[in-house]
């Protein structure tokens, strides 16, 4: 079995990270924001996975597990948002929804 020094795996889960937080703050797209969201999460276990195999403790192995199933609630109830935003709004743009909230 091949492992990667810790430093590596650390690196590799800060660049998805990176990569999650840049997609919620340049995207306008509802679902996009949601899974940027989503990425962001999944590196976070990702990290408790490494600790976790770094000192031989299953805690890191059930906080992962834990956030599966807060990220599984966050997208069910997100997506459930998603659909009303766009069935009153008819777009899933931030900014276009920003400008119609005082038009109501």
């Amino acid at each position: 079995m091949i492992t990667l020094p810790l430093d590596i795996q650390l690196l590799f889960a800060g660049i998805l990270f990176m990569l999650g937080l840049v997609g919620v703050l340049v995207r306008r797209n509802i679902f996009f924001i949601l899974m940027s969201i989503e990425i962001m999460l999944n590196s976070a276990g990702l990290v408790f996975i490494i600790a976790s195999a770094y000192w031989k403790q299953p805690e890191g192995q059930a906080m992962f597990i834990f956030i599966l199933a807060v990220a599984a609630a966050e997208v069910s109830i997100g997506l459930a948002l998603i659909l009303r935003v766009y069935h009153h709004y008819r777009t899933l743009d931030v900014e276009a929804i920003n400008k119609l909230k005082d038009k109501e």
